[in-house]
């Protein structure tokens, strides 16, 4: 039987959360490696392997030329390396974990959580509007991309030899769309009676399981041993 990970949209939310700010700080090796591994492991069991797999090997990519190769880099070459490593590093598992979040979330299942745990509805809306704007910008990047290509205007090097016409032909469009797109999400959320004070009926069934708890309990021994360590430091 294939192991299929479904979390709880609040474990996501609170896995994002201390990702987010424990890969900018100064943790030990053992600590990122963890907090790492978790949305690589998110990705790979939710039939999201192909992004799980181009992730880690690019983060240990990442690792081992902050290693082995840094050390001994000199001139541009270093400048380069240490972007993109610094970056990856810390860019990544924020990303990826965002990544899982957007894709594996219905908006029925994060409202309901957010409901449930008594989150404001100033808060529940906009998100719940970011939850759905962002697949539905994508489809319409790929049909502007798709359209341009018919007319033999393509997203390459050859269309960066003209910037006005990429500019008008390609990012005007996108822009309109994306501002069109959210006033009808907006719409569609208030229609729906989000904003409604009365207390709402849901569909979708909500609860933490066993994998929620591993998550939760990974992220925050991962930050008590970041706070143990910066304490350790400071006295």
């Amino acid at each position: 039987m294939e192991l299929k990970l479904n979390l709880d949209p609040r474990t996501k939310i609170i896995v994002l959360i201390i990702i987010s700010f424990m890969v900018f700080n100064d943790v030990p090796l053992y600590v990122s490696g963890i907090l790492v591994l978790i949305p690589f492991f998110c990705l790979f069991f939710s039939d999201y392997r192909k992004i799980a797999v181009i992730y880690i090997v690019l983060y240990l990519l990442a690792r081992y030329i902050q290693v082995y190769i840094l050390p001994t880099a000199t001139g541009i070459l270093a400048i380069i390396l240490i972007t993109f490593s610094y970056t990856a590093c810390r860019m990544l598992p924020i990303l990826l974990m965002g990544t899982y979040t957007v894709l594996t979330t219905k908006v029925s299942e994060f409202i309901a959580s957010m409901e449930k745990s008594k989150v404001p509805k100033d808060i529940i809306i906009p998100i719940s509007v970011v939850f759905r704007y962002i697949p539905s910008v994508y489809e319409e990047i790929r049909s502007i991309t798709n359209a341009m290509k018919m007319r033999g205007f393509g997203l390459n090097l050859k269309s960066l030899k003209s910037p006005l016409k990429l500019i008008e032909f390609y990012m005007i469009p996108i822009l309109i769309s994306a501002v069109k797109t959210s006033d009808e999400l907006s719409i569609a959320s208030l229609t729906r009676g989000l904003s409604n004070p009365k207390r709402r009926t849901h569909l979708a069934q909500v609860n933490f399981k066993a994998f929620d708890y591993v998550f939760i309990l990974l992220s925050l021994t991962g930050l008590l041993i970041y706070v143990y360590f910066l304490f350790g430091k400071v006295f």
